[in-house]
């Protein structure tokens, strides 16, 4: 049962670390545990790197927030190393909400027959934070590479209140050198829903057209409250590139790729397979502007001009970071804030917190499902500043 070995590891975790003088609250988001340290009135939120010792994933994701500084990227503040168990902990500035519930929250409030649409002026200051951040990052060569509204989080009341912070660099890599494709350095299951089609058909050098095509799916979700290329997932790890499923949905939103929109697209890897598996005739209905459409967006508005250029099929038509911050969508009013909440109240619930004495009756819970709990004091840990290691 997923909760109670998980309670285990939540006790034999405390027990191991140490020297970190604080309350501590835990919370569970998509299957990995988060610590909340409070002290001197600031909250951080404390990761666990998975696995033992200092893996590749986590050597690149060290060294490179170490290095980053914007204010729509997560700020690293410590790393902690547990040498009772040779684990490693990140300390992060705490963000109280991230895009994955907030969009949860309103898509709820559709099935309930209360929609309640997030408001134009938020869409376009998160929008125009999420790329600033990846501006930022694309400027210094760095690709995230698994953008997500899981992965794009947004503080909550504070001096920083409704400000953007980019999070999760795992995935990230630096860019001004010769890349192997994605499949073969990480043959793990990630979400196949923001993919750019260049990687689903196989392209072995791909550049920051990844992260726009991502930005484009979280713009669409945004605005429809549903995740636009959103399909079956195989929970399979495979080096094979190609997903059948997911370029079927693609088209079904899209259309297939006519020939003079993505002349490269025959140089692709996997082509003879999507020659062998589609037919554009199928596809002959489909289009960005028939979906928006059936969610009130008007193909001659603003929002969906960028839209369009940020989901183009062709990566190398695809609209960069610092031509989509230019756009004029941004330039009408309501303008960008840095408050993506612009002053009013915050009506997302708060993270719930894990409560290691619940009961033992949770093999059937979802397993994003939280409880509140008590604060907890944590023994020591040995901590090194981000600037030492």
């Amino acid at each position: 049962m997923f909760w109670d070995g998980k309670k285990g590891k939540l006790k034999s975790t405390r027990n191991a670390i140490g020297n970190l003088d604080g309350e501590l609250k835990m919370f569970l988001f998509f299957f990995f545990f988060f610590f909340v340290y409070r002290k001197d009135e600031k909250e951080y939120a404390l990761k666990q790197i998975e696995g033992t010792g200092i893996s590749m994933s986590a050597c690149r994701e060290i060294a490179l927030l170490r290095e980053l500084k914007h204010p729509n990227v997560i700020a690293l503040q410590k790393v902690f190393l547990s040498h009772s168990d040779r684990k490693v902990w990140l300390l992060f500035d705490y963000a109280e909400h991230d895009l994955w519930h907030i969009i949860k929250f309103h898509r709820a409030s559709k099935a309930n027959k209360k929609p309640m649409q997030l408001p134009r002026s938020m869409v376009k200051s998160l929008l125009y934070q999420i790329l600033d951040g990846i501006h930022y990052l694309h400027a210094n060569w760095v690709l995230h590479r698994d953008l997500k509204p899981a992965n794009i989080l947004v503080m909550g009341e504070g001096p920083e209140r409704g400000r953007v912070k980019i999070a999760d660099m795992g995935f990230a890599r630096l860019f001004n050198s010769p890349l192997k494709p994605l499949a073969d350095l990480d043959p793990v299951v990630v979400t196949f829903w923001y993919r750019a089609p260049e990687l689903l058909l196989g392209a072995r050098h791909y550049t920051k057209a990844i992260d726009i095509w991502a930005i484009g799916c979280i713009f669409a979700e945004l605005l429809t409250s549903e995740p636009i290329f959103h399909c079956r997932q195989e929970d399979i790890k495979t080096s094979n590139p190609f997903h059948h499923d997911q370029l079927d949905r693609i088209f079904s939103v899209m259309g297939f790729p006519a020939d003079k929109d993505w002349e490269d697209i025959r140089k692709m890897p996997e082509y003879p397979t999507l020659q062998k598996d589609f037919r554009r005739t199928t596809y002959a209905n489909s289009s960005l502007i028939k979906y928006m459409e059936k969610h009130k967006v008007k193909p001659d508005s603003k929002v969906f001009l960028l839209l369009q250029k940020l989901l183009t099929m062709d990566p190398t038509k695809r609209i960069t970071s610092e031509q989509a911050l230019q756009d004029p969508y941004f330039q009408e009013d309501p303008l960008p804030t840095s408050d993506v909440f612009a002053g009013c109240q915050i009506p997302y619930p708060k993270r719930e917190f894990l409560n290691e004495d619940e009961p033992e009756e949770k093999g059937d819970k979802p397993a994003f499902s939280c409880h509140r709990s008590k604060r907890t004091l944590l023994p020591p840990l040995v901590s090194h500043d981000e600037n030492t290691l």
